[in-house]
């Protein structure tokens, strides 16, 4: 890690922990709220698997923020979804939700990259968080970006197997 600008805390009234089975409904109405494409089949094998978070409102137990992981390959966790309800953004709890995922890849010795796909307009959000950031390759996608971050690697990026697309 970079410094502590890509490890931020949640606000005091907030906690980030892993998402658990009593938190489908509410991690669902977040996502489903910032209109992104994951289904409860996904929420519920993300939580199953340890690879979602929630962040939760301590007064009232709300859910008010949620980050789905998937794992594509065993080293690889890539951050699927992760969406805050409007009332709450701004103050830092989709980055702390993400440098949560960060660092649970860290202390995982199999997982050695967390990535992402993303909008353009959320490259300054992920690179403040440590991700390289470099054009999606697919034609029908040229306003993404695809985001990488190396953890637990042997090597650097400057290794040849761990190089970007």
């Amino acid at each position: 890690m970079s410094g502590d600008r890509d490890r931020p805390d949640p606000p005091d009234n907030i906690e980030v922990e892993p998402a658990a089975t009593r938190d489908r409904l509410g991690m669902l109405r977040v996502l489903d709220a910032a209109m992104l494409e994951t289904d409860a089949e996904s929420v519920d094998a993300a939580i199953d698997a340890d690879d979602a978070l929630v962040a939760r409102f301590k007064r009232t137990d709300a859910v008010v923020g949620a980050l789905i992981g998937t794992r594509p390959e065993p080293e690889r966790l890539h951050v699927d979804a992760v969406a805050v309800r409007r009332a709450r953004r701004g103050k830092e709890i989709g980055s702390t939700l993400v440098a949560e995922v960060v660092r649970q890849a860290e202390r995982d010795p199999e997982t050695e990259l967390v990535t992402a796909e993303f909008d353009s307009k959320l490259e300054d959000f992920y690179t403040d968080l440590g991700f390289d950031a470099v054009p999606a390759t697919d034609a029908d996608k040229s306003d993404r970006l695809r985001g990488r971050r190396q953890v637990n690697a042997e090597g650097d990026c400057e290794n040849p197997d761990n190089r970007r697309d």
